[in-house]
């Protein structure tokens, strides 16, 4: 069990973190100057799969993995340029860049990325009862 709940913080962790990041960027979805110069840059969270063994799984040979966040990354694809030559952030031309951030896509990952919360959750409760229902067995016997 506790390798299970150990594998589901790991996830509500993980999903935790995309979910700031990805409501980061639709904030920033106008901002056209930050302190780094130039407009936001949409910003991914990097996740990969760390195998687990857990007791369980080297008598069934099955692998668990946990997720890791390997990084958050800027993306430096160019964000669009809108002519507005009045706006102080403009260029020579009149052109003011914006950032990468598509709000649409981004409203899609961020409730991907809330149903997989509310998924790690459900999983932390179900290990939580199979764990209590196990005790209550083992102080039968």
């Amino acid at each position: 069990m506790l390798t299970a709940n150990d594998i589901i913080s790991a996830g509500l962790s993980a999903m935790r973190l995309r979910v700031n990041t990805i409501a980061s960027n639709i904030a920033n979805a106008e901002t056209t100057r930050t302190p780094e110069g130039g407009p936001y840059r949409r910003k991914d969270v990097f996740l990969v799969a760390e195998e687990q063994k857990g007791f369980q799984a080297t008598l069934d040979e099955l692998t668990l993995a946990k997720p890791k966040v390997q990084a958050v990354i800027q993306d430096t694809s160019p964000g669009r340029k809108v002519f507005e030559p009045g706006h102080p952030d403009a260029d020579e031309q009149g052109f003011v860049e914006y950032p990468n951030v598509n709000v649409v896509n981004s409203m899609t990952s961020l409730m991907d990325a809330s149903r997989l919360y509310q998924a790690n959750v459900s999983a932390l409760k179900a290990t939580n009862e199979m764990e209590r229902n196990a005790r209550q067995i083992a102080t039968v016997f």
